[in-house]
């Protein structure tokens, strides 16, 4: 098989350079990464050690005690101290010439019984030079494949990907994330999550990657939070109530954050809501990114992404248009209540047709797969002529009405009526186009800390000296 003769070469790749010198330790799913380099030949110029700490005890042990085993945490104590210990033992000997590395992954495959979630933490921390500071690549990977020796097989192949981008192409970035499917494909691993950080990566924007991961299609979403960290969605998300807005952000508006804030006050009287934390989302969607072309400019999205985290948004780069894709991803990582939150417009455009054409079950399939599990549709209202149209109000094509009236009298539409009246004349568009012409009126309709960011950096053709 092809995946073997390449993967191969990597491994021998690696073993023949003199330059790497270091450890792969791995728990659970076996020593798939490890096997790799000692199958290639030559391993002895590589690996210093290689172990494997199933026992929890043993785990504990070596790496300290730890709630779990299968988490960033884990694996970072593991990075850490191979590290140290490399540095410790060996630099004294051979410290001048050798660039010392330590590689960890702590997973957990099919298992016997199946039906678990198959995924883990992968990681390197590495010297790009002798005697250099560190440099690091972490990842969460979920394997996709139904049987635990297929799963081994794509974390292995995974693992050599992940340490010979490192090795060979820190200096590209992009590159370490397109290089990480070798040989693979994107039914059988998913990288929802990469952190790149150190001395190489010192200019790295982790928003960038986690962009990246999406755009190459390694995961159907990614996240940051307000802090401009990246995120693992499943940790993120996992038994919170959740309530998510799709939009441009291009600029947030005040009334993106009423919007959201109007919805949480009636999300959070749902009894199924109490007593969950709430976690509120922006989401921002690659159709929407990429604006009809194929390049996403990255300028521009880290543009939004810093307004966002400016109003203390947790943001969520998605490649699922439409919305009931986002409300199965969702669903899968919380058993929480779902909520989305929108504008007339965009409830009007779930009612046409054309946009479920994909479905065979049409409209119906779509609505039916949106809206299980009880997820509601928060709907903010709109000024059409100068008429206030609501949820309770809105009419949609004559023959799609009783599906409409059906949908809004079971609960699935919620009627926000708790908006603020000023802010509906308010269009992202028309802000957008006022933010590089000599008109302040702006200023008003963005909140306070995104007209100060938008000023201070120069956003969205803002004149500097102004």
């Amino acid at each position: 098989m092809e995946i073997h003769v390449d993967t191969l070469q990597k491994a021998l790749q690696i073993n023949l350079d003199l330059r790497w010198y270091g450890t792969i330790a791995e728990i659970g799913a076996g020593q798939e990464v490890a096997r790799w380099f000692f199958r290639a030949g030559g391993a002895a110029g590589t690996v210093a050690k290689s172990m494997s700490a199933y026992d929890m005890a043993v785990s504990d042990a070596v790496y300290g005690k730890s709630d779990r085993y299968v988490s960033k945490g884990r694996l970072q104590a593991m990075l850490d101290r191979e590290f140290q210990l490399n540095l410790d033992r060996l630099s004294e000997e051979r410290g001048d010439e050798t660039a010392f590395f330590a590689f960890a992954d702590t997973v957990v495959a099919r298992s016997y019984r199946g039906g678990n979630e198959c995924h883990g933490w992968m990681g390197v921390k590495f010297q790009a030079h002798p005697r250099d500071e560190p440099s690091q690549i972490v990842l969460h990977v979920r394997m996709l494949d139904n049987e635990a020796p297929q799963q081994q097989e794509a974390l292995g192949v995974v693992g050599v990907n992940l340490l010979h981008a490192a090795f060979f192409q820190h200096h590209e970035p992009d590159r370490v994330i397109e290089r990480l499917l070798d040989q693979l494909t994107t039914g059988r691993i998913e990288i929802d999550m990469i952190e790149l950080k150190g001395i190489e990566f010192r200019a790295v924007d982790n928003r960038l990657m986690a962009l990246k991961l999406v755009q190459v299609g390694l995961s159907g979403a990614a996240m940051f939070g307000a802090d401009r960290q990246v995120l693992q969605p499943s940790e993120v998300l996992r038994k919170k109530a959740i309530l998510v807005e799709r939009g441009s952000f291009r600029p947030p508006t005040v009334v993106n954050i009423d919007m959201l804030e109007a919805a949480r006050e009636k999300f959070e009287g749902d009894p199924a809501v109490a007593g969950r934390d709430v976690l509120m989302l922006t989401e921002l969607t690659m159709a929407n990114l990429r604006a009809g072309g194929d390049v996403v400019d990255r300028k521009d999205f880290l543009a939004r992404a810093d307004l966002l985290s400016a109003c203390g948004m947790t943001v969520l780069i998605s490649d699922f248009l439409a919305y009931h894709r986002l409300a199965a991803y969702l669903a899968w990582r919380t058993d929480g209540r779902i909520g989305m939150v929108m504008g007339v417009p965009s409830l009007l455009s779930l009612f046409d047709e054309a946009g479920h054409a994909d479905l065979p079950g049409g409209i119906l399939e779509g609505f039916g797969r949106l809206l299980k599990n009880d997820l509601r549709l928060f709907v903010y209202p709109m000024l059409r002529d100068g008429e206030v149209v609501t949820a309770d109000t809105v009419t949609v094509g004559e023959e799609l009405q009783p599906l409409y009236d059906y949908l809004n009298r079971r609960g699935s539409f919620v009627a926000l009526d708790n908006y603020k009246p000023d802010y509906l004349p308010i269009l992202s568009r028309d802000v957008l186009r006022r933010i590089p012409a000599d008109d302040g009126t702006w200023e008003a309709q963005v909140p306070p800390e995104v007209c100060a960011v938008i000023k201070k950096r120069g956003f969205f053709g803002y004149p500097r000296g102004r």
